[in-house]
């Protein structure tokens, strides 16, 4: 049976990323580009080495090469030959694209149709990288800012109405008369295919009014105001007014399932999601933008996000964020001096985010490092005062 195994992860230099969260993080120097996501996992696009295995395998190859031992047959059976999960640090500086991901029947057709289309995966215009769908959650490390799922059409007319602009008043008539989804789905498009002036209008008076004075939209408003200030004459921008702006303190999470569109805007914060690269992007970004398949993958139902906290797992010191997610779970454990078994039946990453995590048998993991323990593989940890992050895969079905 193969030991837990450290775990290198591969650093990606986004442009919305932060300059400093993560190499703070870390312990390092700064190096002034901007250090956006680290992945601990086996995504194809680059998967994590295992530097302490003999010719120091990435995990996906050293997956591929020994399935079973790696994954476990109830992972193997219910996920197929991957780690079903992606973990990922994520540190904001920016606000990334308002996206939205398609749901498994969506990304099985899509990408059956890109590839008898003959359309490379590096593409620019391709959307479909593989069949799975994605569903995410992301726990805030620190204070969180995010958009998330369609406000209330009654609510964002509300809201149109307080930015004062004269172009906005049929799309507040709209959301005022329409059905939900009839609604919002003509309000979206309108905003994807708005002119340059209506933007800059937006940006560059409306909003910067509405956040100096004191009313109901103050705290969103000024949160639209940073992201015209990263994406300036985006239609992003009018779009992401139709969405809810979430805070998140650290500790709490929130869970996306498939056609939600979201934005992160600002924060640091562990993220986990199924092992796929499918993205249908909304705006706020220079990636391509397909708005007749936006159309067809976004889900136009007005939502309340819900924020969650972690509840008690019965382990010493673990308390889990429950979502319906059947690619992955995730923990977080506070160490101490008395040994915890986290043997499990299936894959996990383990990730030290604060103290010193003894893994027995396996390596001693300092902050910002991770370990891979194969499926089954007996693995304690002590630490005093010490916080673990645990993914792993819930033992069920695949959905």
């Amino acid at each position: 049976m193969t030991a837990p195994s450290l775990l290198s992860p591969a650093l990606r230099n986004y442009p919305w990323g932060s300059r400093t969260a993560i190499p703070a993080l870390l312990g390092q120097q700064p190096d002034g580009e901007p250090q956006a996501e680290l992945w601990f996992g086996a995504h194809r696009a680059a998967p994590s080495l295992l530097p302490d295995r003999p010719g120091h395998p990435d995990l996906a190859a050293a997956i591929t090469a020994d399935p079973v031992t790696e994954l476990g047959e109830a992972s193997l059976a219910a996920h197929g030959p991957a780690l079903p999960f992606l973990l990922k640090l994520l540190a904001a500086e920016q606000a990334l694209s308002v996206q939205v991901h398609p749901t498994r029947k969506q990304a099985q057709d899509g990408h059956d149709r890109e590839e008898a289309a003959g359309v490379p995966l590096d593409a620019p215009h391709r959307t479909f990288k593989d069949r799975n769908h994605k569903p995410e959650l992301l726990c805030a490390l620190e204070p969180f800012e995010a958009l998330c799922g369609f406000r209330e059409p009654a609510r964002t007319a509300e809201l149109l109405d307080a930015l004062a602009v004269p172009e906005l008043r049929r799309w507040s008539a709209v959301l005022r008369s329409r059905p939900a989804h009839e609604a919002l789905s003509r309000t979206l498009r309108a905003a994807l295919c708005a002119p340059e002036r209506l933007m800059r209008t937006v940006s560059a008076a409306a909003l910067p009014r509405l956040t100096a004075s004191p009313g109901p939209w103050n705290n969103t408003a000024a949160a639209y105001t940073n992201v015209a200030e990263d994406f300036p004459c985006d239609p992003g921008l009018l779009a992401a007014l139709l969405l809810n702006h979430v805070r998140l303190d650290a500790g709490e999470a929130l869970y996306l399932g498939a056609g939600v569109p979201h934005a992160y805007l600002r924060g640091t914060g562990v993220e986990i999601m199924a092992n796929s690269d499918n993205v249908l992007r909304c705006g706020l970004t220079d990636k391509h933008v397909d708005t007749v398949l936006l159309a067809d993958i976004v889900d136009c139902t007005p939502m309340t996000p819900a924020t969650m906290r972690p509840t008690p797992t019965g382990l010493t010191g673990e308390t889990q964020f429950c979502s319906p997610a059947k690619q992955f779970v995730l923990s977080r454990l506070e160490t101490g001096t008395e040994a915890v078994s986290v043997t499990d039946p299936g894959p996990q990453v383990l990730l030290c985010l604060a103290g010193h995590v003894r893994l027995t048998p396996g390596p001693t993991l300092s902050r910002g490092a991770a370990a891979f323990v194969p499926a089954g593989s007996p693995c304690e940890v002590t630490g005093a005062g010490a916080v673990l992050y645990r993914a792993r895969v819930p033992m069920g079905t695949a959905s």
